[in-house]
């Protein structure tokens, strides 16, 4: 018997093109094949640091959205827990990288891609916004992170030496797994949602896909 096809499956197949933009982008593959422009990496040092600041509450307002709105048997809220504690393993990291690449965290400014970012995350942090809604945008944007990264570890790649720890951090199978667990949350909470909770799920989706190649473009020297 053939295995129904999940909302985020038709999702990926449906906006394939712009998925694979977010996770193959020459940002990303520049890394795997060895060529980056290290000034690129050291802008996207600085400028991830202040967007995982911004990055925290809106993890914590998910966990907060996942203790009033998900199944407690289902483990939601410690998945999520798990990430919220990760973050700040996470900023102790970038201002390590930081100090050894010579990036002085305190004088980054935020360029306007990682500001309308941002700003985009703040809009998903009210109680007006579903729990289904502000958890597709987490699934995506821890996904889309490790499905990136984990491309620069493959056998074949020629990622630097010195860049592999950044790889390793979110293209671990560890880190995947975690992803695949806030996959099985959203495709729960999909199977439950109205047809109007859906459409707005899937164009935040969109939203993260397309912040995501303007992150990349930033980083890469791109307009």
């Amino acid at each position: 018997m053939q295995a129904k096809i999940t909302v985020t499956e038709t999702w990926l197949r449906k906006h394939r093109h712009l998925y694979d933009g977010a996770t193959r982008h020459p940002f990303i593959r520049s890394i795997r094949d060895g060529n980056i422009n290290i000034s690129a990496f050291k802008t996207w040092l600085g400028q991830d640091y202040i967007f995982v600041r911004a990055f925290v509450p809106f993890v914590a307002s998910v966990l907060t959205k996942a203790y009033k709105g998900s199944d407690d048997g289902n483990g939601d809220v410690e998945v999520i827990l798990g990430g919220v504690a990760a973050l700040h393993d996470e900023i102790s990291w970038f201002k390590k990288e930081a100090f050894k690449w010579g990036v002085q965290l305190s004088s980054i400014v935020p360029q306007k891609a990682n500001q309308e970012y941002c700003r985009f995350l703040e809009s998903l942090i009210g109680p007006e916004v579903e729990y289904t809604v502000a958890a597709v945008a987490f699934w995506a944007i821890e996904t889309i992170y490790q499905q990136s990264f984990a491309h620069c570890l493959e056998d074949d790649s020629k990622t630097p030496p010195e860049l592999k720890e950044t790889c390793q951090r979110w293209g671990n199978e560890s880190f995947g797994e975690y992803c695949n667990s806030l996959w099985n949350i959203v495709d729960r909470q999909l199977e439950k949602a109205s047809d109007d909770v859906i459409t707005k799920a899937e164009a935040t989706l969109l939203r993260v896909l397309e912040h995501e190649v303007d992150f990349w473009n930033m980083s890469h020297g791109r307009t």
